[in-house]
């Protein structure tokens, strides 16, 4: 049996690696069981495409992930200014790494314009909410890689379970 590669979020690892400096630890008993396994790629994509640590806000605006990776959308930073290529890459460089390790899935940060694959922000810088994948997410499941979000650990738990039963 071929143990299920994840793509993870090193910001849910308590790497502080998002745009203003923090973590989202939700390093939970089975995530660390799985690290323990070596299932586990933990890859920041913004953070590889060189982005800063803080970094400013960044929404996607008049779109979502798929759109900005079809250039039918920007990513703007809350100063307006437009880090759009940055994003792509940032998207690129996380299906690279996921490809490379063989991965099967990706746990990622829900609401970041790279992350998100429940919502994203509205790109309008009011803390406003709207479903939607991010670059790195859409990128990610257009080339086959299964996205969940942290709140979906339950689910990826089940789809790994069943996937590895059926092997």
């Amino acid at each position: 049996m071929q143990q299920t590669k994840i793509l993870v979020s090193a910001c849910l690892m308590g790497f502080k690696v998002r745009y203003n400096g923090s973590e989202k630890a939700a390093l939970q008993e089975t995530l660390q069981r799985w690290q323990q396994e070596n299932r586990l790629i933990i890859h920041c994509p913004e953070l590889a495409a060189g982005l800063a640590v803080p970094r400013q806000p960044a929404e996607i605006v008049s779109g979502n992930g798929a759109d900005v990776m079809r250039g039918s959308a920007r990513i703007l930073e809350n100063s307006g200014h437009d880090v759009t290529a940055h994003y792509q890459l940032a998207a690129w460089l996380a299906l690279q790494a996921a490809q490379h390790a063989r991965c099967s899935a990706a746990l990622l940060t829900d609401g970041s314009p790279t992350c998100g694959s429940q919502f994203i922000y509205d790109g309008t810088f009011s803390g406003t909410q709207q479903p939607g994948m991010g670059v790195a997410a859409a990128l990610l499941e257009q080339h086959g890689i299964r996205v969940f979000s942290a709140e979906q650990l339950p689910a990826l738990v089940a789809w790994v379970n069943e996937r590895e039963k059926s092997q």
